[in-house]
C-alpha cells in the first residue's frame, strides 16, 4: 500500500473502538474506500487487545494493517493505558512488534464520537427540535450509556478540532419541588450528585429507585432496559416518572453544554440509551428543559438537537479521520507511537 502523506497514515489502517464489553474493529484499505465490515469481539474472550486484533483482523480477514487508530474510554497518558471496565491495558509501543504495526494512535472514545458528527450523513441523524445547524459553528456530543461521555467540536482554520473532556461529572441539582423530594434518595458519589449519577444506565436505575423511595413505593426493576420498557409501554408509573426525569435532566445538561460551546452547529446525542428512548425524547420535556436557559431562550430555541442512530458511530468517525486526517485538528503529541 502507499506511503502516508505528512501527518497521514500508511494503509491498510486498523481502526478500533474499545469498550468495556465489546471491541469493534474495522480496516480502511485506502483513502477512497469506506471502512470494511466491522469485526466485533467480546473483550472477555481475549487476554490482551493484541490477541484480539490478531484473531479478529490479521487471521480472520487475512489483512496485515500498517497503522492503527484506536479509541478507548478514558484519558491517554503514557505507554500503558488501562481501560475502564475491562482488564486490558493498551501498550502501543509493544503493539508495534506484537501486531506488526508501524504507527499507532490512541484517542479518547468521545473524540471518536465527535469526529463521527462530521462523518455521518443526515440518514443517521434524528432531529429533535430547533432550526437548521450553522455549517461551521461549534458542536457538542453527549452520550449517556455505561457512563456519560461529553466532547466538543470546534471549527478553526478549515479543520474540525475535537475537544475531549469530563463534562459527564459536572454537578446536577434539583430545580422543581418534586426534584427536591427525589434528590435525597439519588445515590451520591463522594457527597455529590453529578450528571453521571443520573444520566447513564446505572443512573437511570438509581433515579427509578429514588422516585419509588420518595413515595414509599416498591421498586422491583434492577436493569435499565426493564425501566425503559415499562416506561415506554406505560405499564409502571414509577418507571414512567423516572424516565421523564432522566429525559428532563438530559435536556438540562445538554442545554448547559450548548451554552458553554455556543453550539449553533447542533447538539448530538449518542451512546446506547438515546436511540432506544426516542419517543420519550420527542415527548416535549427534553426540549423544554433544553431551552429553559434565560436569558438565552431565543438562542437555545434555534439550536438543533440530533440523536445519532448509527450503531457504530465511533468507527465511522475514526474512519473519516484515517482517510482524511488533514480535515481534522487531532492533537497526537504523546498519543502516537511509531516503529
Amino acid at each position: 500500500m502507499g506511503q502516508p502523506e505528512a501527518d497521514g497514515f500508511e494503509f491498510p489502517i486498523l481502526i478500533g473502538d474499545i469498550g468495556g464489553t465489546n471491541a469493534r474493529f474495522s480496516v480502511v484499505m485506502d483513502a477512497e474506500t469506506e471502512p470494511g465490515e466491522p469485526q466485533i469481539v467480546q473483550t472477555a474472550s481475549f487476554a490482551t487487545i493484541d490477541e484480539a486484533i490478531r484473531a479478529a483482523v490479521v487471521e480472520r480477514l487475512s489483512i496485515q494493517p500498517r497503522s492503527a487508530i484506536l479509541a478507548v474510554a478514558g484519558p491517554v497518558n503514557g505507554d500503558a493505558i488501562p481501560l475502564t471496565n475491562c482488564p486490558w491495558v493498551v501498550r502501543p509501543k509493544g503493539m508495534l512488534s506484537t501486531v506488526g504495526l508501524g504507527d499507532v494512535v490512541v484517542l479518547n472514545d468521545f473524540e471518536a464520537q465527535a469526529l463521527a458528527v462530521v462523518a455521518l450523513g443526515d440518514r443517521h441523524l434524528e432531529q429533535i427540535g430547533g432550526g437548521a445547524a450553522e455549517p461551521d459553528a461549534s458542536r457538542v456530543v453527549l452520550g449517556p450509556g455505561t457512563g456519560l461521555g461529553v466532547a466538543g467540536l470546534v471549527h478553526f482554520q478549515g479543520k474540525w478540532i475535537p475537544v475531549p473532556g469530563e463534562g459527564g461529572h459536572m454537578d446536577i441539582g434539583p430545580r422543581t419541588p418534586r426534584d427536591y423530594e427525589i434528590w435525597p434518595h439519588i445515590e451520591p458519589l463522594e457527597g455529590r450528585v453529578s450528571g453521571e449519577q443520573i444520566l447513564c444506565g446505572r443512573g437511570l436505575v438509581s433515579t427509578y429507585r429514588a422516585v419509588a423511595k420518595a413515595d414509599g413505593k416498591p421498586h422491583p426493576f434492577t436493569q435499565p432496559a426493564e425501566i425503559t420498557g415499562a416506561a415506554l409501554d406505560r405499564s409502571d408509573p414509577i418507571a414512567e416518572e423516572a424516565l421523564e426525569l432522566f429525559v428532563t435532566c438530559l435536556g438540562r445538561t445538554a442545554g448547559d453544554l450548548a451554552l458553554v460551546f455556543k453550539s449553533r452547529g447542533g447538539v448530538f446525542l449518542t451512546g446506547g440509551i438515546a436511540p432506544r428512548i426516542l419517543p420519550a425524547l420527542k415527548a416535549g420535556n427534553f426540549r423544554a428543559a433544553f431551552e429553559d436557559k434565560a436569558p438565552h431562550r431565543e438562542m437555545m430555541a434555534s439550536i438543533p438537537v440530533y440523536v445519532i442512530t448509527h450503531p457504530l458511530a465511533a468507527l465511522a468517525g475514526l474512519g473519516a479521520y484515517a482517510r482524511e486526517p488533514s480535515r481534522f485538528g487531532v492533537e497526537t503529541a504523546g498519543r502516537r507511537w511509531r516503529g
